[in-house]
């Protein structure tokens, strides 16, 4: 994998993306900004980049973002589960 892999915040559409070839990686999310919890439902990486880390600068990069908004966050994708416990 490239050193550097550029993700866009596509916030109107609720996601992070890698452009990976011709598909995208994506980590999707949910706001409920009446009550400021943000939930991380779905990671997705194309079966070709599967393997070189993207789902987890992802997962990274949006809880990241999500903190610095002051979001409450949650995770009902099973593998954001694991980062919220650190």
């Amino acid at each position: 994998m490239s050193a550097s892999v550029e993700i866009q915040h596509h916030p109107q559409e609720h996601r992070f993306v890698i452009q990976w070839a011709k598909e995208q990686a994506e980590l999707l999310y949910s706001l409920d900004p009446n009550s400021g919890k943000i939930n991380f439902y779905r990671t997705y990486v194309p079966e070709n980049a599967r393997g070189q880390g993207l789902a987890k600068k992802l997962v990274e990069t949006g809880l990241s973002w999500a903190k610095k908004q002051g979001y409450q966050i949650e995770a009902s994708c099973s593998y954001v589960l694991p980062f919220l416990k650190n």
